[in-house]
């Protein structure tokens, strides 16, 4: 049986029209899941009774479950049992301007960078659609509020998984799903060349932020093994093709490790990669595991990288710290329960 939430509404309209029903019943399926939460054909009172037995007899609907929950001042992170007993994670983040979350694309990841507990773990596989689908549903059921912007930053390398991504954000995106804007989503990818290309030619107005973490080859190849592959040079070459052809700009994303990545001299290395570009940089203080040897840079040492950069004229913010007393760390609450 396939799982309903892996259907985009033309999907479900043509499913409809192939069983001689009207294509309009997709939008009130949709109306039931997505605007009223409610995840039992039986319930859905504007069905006929052959209709849902069908719809019973083809779909599933749930197939994760909340089995662990942290919480700190303004997150919660949310460990999933999926169906196949592998588990993911997510993380919700209370703004001054809402609430994002941030959903897991794969079981484990295969990207190998040496800082990152989810990939300590390597990939199991991709998630499909309706796990990442879910991870929303079910943290905004126990919230009881409405989220407003989602990253794709958890867990997994999203480009590795690109069908089942796109196929996400254009479900949550929908007017008739969850209807969050296309400018409130962001796909985080450490630099895969070919895939970004791709999102290039996607009628869509997300956000893409790239995970950097160094601002050369040597370096960034020891952090990051995918840079062996694509690397900087390349990668930035194809940002600014991008930049040209969508006219968004792009986050550049830099953990900053300390002693390794968080000197004046990187800060200025960087600044010059990335001159003239339409870009920022996120500094994101590290959240350090036990099973990883690197450690968080100090405030003092964050503040003066940024100081660098805007006497250079980079736009550049650093991240709120977000569960610094949880498992914040991607991948952690995952290992943990792997690790048991």
């Amino acid at each position: 049986m396939e799982n309903i939430f892996d259907y985009r509404l033309d999907q479900l309209e043509d499913y409809f029209l192939s069983i001689n029903e009207k294509k309009f019943k997709a939008t009130q399926i949709y109306d039931w899941l997505y605007k009223k939460q409610v995840f039992d054909f039986t319930q859905m009172t504007n069905l006929k009774k052959d209709l849902i037995i069908k719809l019973q007899e083809t779909f599933t609907i749930n197939s994760l479950e909340i089995i662990k929950k942290q919480t700190d001042k303004d997150t919660k992170k949310y460990l999933f049992k999926l169906a196949d007993e592998n588990f993911v994670e997510s993380v919700l983040m209370y703004h001054d301007y809402g609430v994002s979350i941030c959903v897991s694309s794969q079981v484990g990841c295969n990207m190998g960078c040496a800082f990152c507990e989810s990939g300590r773990l390597k990939k199991v596989r991709n998630l499909k659609t309706h796990e990442m689908v879910e991870q929303i549903l079910l943290v905004t059921q126990d919230i009881k509020e409405r989220i407003s912007s989602v990253v794709i930053m958890g867990i997994g390398e999203p480009f590795d998984n690109y069908d089942n991504v796109m196929n996400f954000i254009k479900i949550i995106n929908n007017d008739k799903g969850l209807a969050i804007g296309a400018r409130h989503i962001t796909v985080s990818t450490c630099g895969i060349i070919p895939k970004i290309k791709m999102l290039m030619a996607e009628p869509l107005q997300i956000n893409l932020a790239i995970s950097l973490h160094a601002p050369n080859n040597a370096l960034r190849s020891k952090l990051m093994k995918i840079n062996k592959i694509y690397d900087i040079d390349n990668l930035i070459a194809t940002l600014k093709e991008y930049i040209k052809k969508t006219n968004r700009r792009v986050t550049i994303e830099y953990v900053t490790l300390n002693g390794v990545n968080d000197s004046r001299e990187c800060a200025l290395e960087l600044a010059h990669l990335l001159k003239g570009m339409n870009a920022y940089v996120n500094l994101i203080p590290y959240n350090e595991t036990n099973n990883l040897g690197f450690k968080k840079s100090s405030k003092q040492t964050i503040l003066e990288f940024y100081d660098t950069l805007k006497k250079q004229k980079i736009n550049v913010t650093i991240r709120r710290e977000f569960g610094s007393k949880i498992d914040a760390a991607c991948g952690q609450l995952r290992s943990k329960e792997v690790d048991a």
